[in-house]
């Protein structure tokens, strides 16, 4: 039979189902479809495309899918595919299990990105977590707080060898149609990353990330509050009616006193303090080198009064000693700390409707906060090698393997002069008289 669409309506069904091959006056027999009675399986008259072969001897009847849902055109299409694997010398259904089989091993996108947690982010990155958040937020449609933005990517469930470059693409934009440029920056170096490693590991052959360009514009990081600016924040994370919970304001003041990493600042532990010092772990610091940190009075007076947020939260009687984070996480697992990705968006819930101020400054992130800080020590006439030791930046050169000079005394003296300069600023008082130790002395 020639099959058209109009000879293949009319068939109709029998008692029994039956087999019409198509037009055999070429070589490539096999190609037929079945007509079935009626059954508790299929109702009557359904029709099914079939390849029929002979393969070592033994009659093969592999089923191609149902008409109409797989039309004539492209029915003939698959078997013209499978015959060119008969020809070869192939059983086309056993090379088609092997597909099979290996298109079902492969990682759905999910899978690869919990491998790569695993076994790369969080062995080689400090910043491991905001690697994992990325990933669950942005292309694993998890829920972080709140509800998911409408249209959020899920690719969880796809198979990583299935997306696209154009996949890619759409992700990134609508993040940046969101608002969010620095996130669609930050979420294209992190995917980047992970199908890249995948090839690196013969995962995936390609990536489709490969020839993608960076979806915003690389902005300069160099944003650093002046003295009003900081007047005006400090003001309004006093303000108890801003939305925004106690823990963010106390972190957020001590990144501006401490001069520290916002993500040091939110994991700090009761067991770091000693004394008038915080004593931040290898593990914990970006450079892998542990670092001391001097406590001014303002430091002091804020972890104080965390720790004591803290007691009166979990119900623990206040003449007991409190070990534990002295940030932790309200929500979810109490042996855990705010994560540092919380400060961001405590400050985008109170940025003004046009973006371009947050609690009354021109938009700044958490991280400005540190290199205010270390801004104002400058101006305070600090050596740049002392800030460099307060910020714990790994010193470069000879001065990297002959100088341990682990600056104690001149840390001390550079957060005490910021610590003056802060409260001068906050409280209006006359700059004049806030100059450093290391300003008397060159005097």
């Amino acid at each position: 039979m020639r099959f058209t669409d109009s000879a293949i309506r009319g068939l109709k069904p029998k008692d029994a189902k039956y087999f019409i091959h198509g037009d055999m006056s070429n070589e490539r027999h096999g190609f037929a479809i079945c007509i079935y009675p009626a059954s508790t399986k299929y109702p009557a008259g359904t029709k099914s495309w079939f390849f029929i072969y002979r393969f070592e001897g033994k009659r093969c009847f592999m089923p191609l899918g149902k008409y109409p849902t797989l039309s004539l055109a492209d029915a003939s299409r698959e078997f013209e595919r499978l015959w060119s694997i008969f020809a070869s010398g192939k059983n086309p259904a056993a090379v088609e299990a092997d597909e099979q089989a290996a298109q079902e091993a492969a990682p759905t996108v999910k899978t690869l990105a919990l491998d790569y947690i695993k076994r790369h982010a969080e062995v080689n990155k400090k910043s491991w977590l905001e690697d994992q958040r990325i990933l669950e937020k942005e292309i694993l449609g998890m829920k972080a707080e709140g509800q998911r933005q409408a249209g959020a990517v899920d690719w969880s469930k796809r198979k990583a060898a299935d997306i696209t470059k154009r996949d890619v693409v759409i992700l990134l934009d609508k993040i940046v149609d969101r608002g969010s440029p620095g996130t669609a920056n930050n979420t294209f170096k992190i995917i980047r990353k992970m199908f890249n490693w995948a090839c690196n590991k013969s995962i995936l052959e390609t990536s489709p990330c490969d020839r993608v360009e960076m979806p915003a514009p690389m902005v300069a990081k160099d944003r650093a509050l002046n003295a009003d600016e900081i007047k005006t924040l400090w003001n309004s994370l006093n303000d108890k009616t801003i939305s925004m919970r106690l823990e963010i304001r106390q972190m957020l003041k001590l990144i501006l006193i401490t001069a520290q990493r916002p993500a040091e600042v939110s994991g700090i532990h009761t067991r770091e303090i000693d004394g008038e010092w915080w004593n931040i772990p290898a593990e914990r610091s970006k450079n892998g080198k542990a670092h001391r940190v001097y406590l001014s009075g303002l430091a002091r007076g804020i972890i104080d009064e965390a720790i004591l947020n803290v007691k009166r939260l979990r119900e623990i009687p206040m003449d007991q000693v409190y070990c534990g984070f002295i940030f932790p996480c309200p929500h979810r697992n109490k042996d855990k700390s705010i994560e540092r990705h919380a400060l961001s968006r405590a400050l985008k819930r109170n940025e003004s409707p046009d973006g371009n101020t947050t609690l009354g400054v021109a938009t700044w992130t958490p991280h400005d906060l540190r290199r205010t800080a270390a801004t104002m020590m400058s101006e305070l006439k600090f050596m740049d090698e002392i800030i460099d030791a307060v910020l714990n930046h790994a010193k470069q050169g000879v001065i990297a393997t002959y100088n341990r000079n682990k600056y104690d005394t001149e840390k001390q003296a550079a957060l005490e002069a910021w610590e003056r300069k802060l409260i001068a600023i906050t409280t209006a008082k006359d700059l004049s008289n806030v100059i450093s130790i290391q300003a008397r002395k060159a005097a």
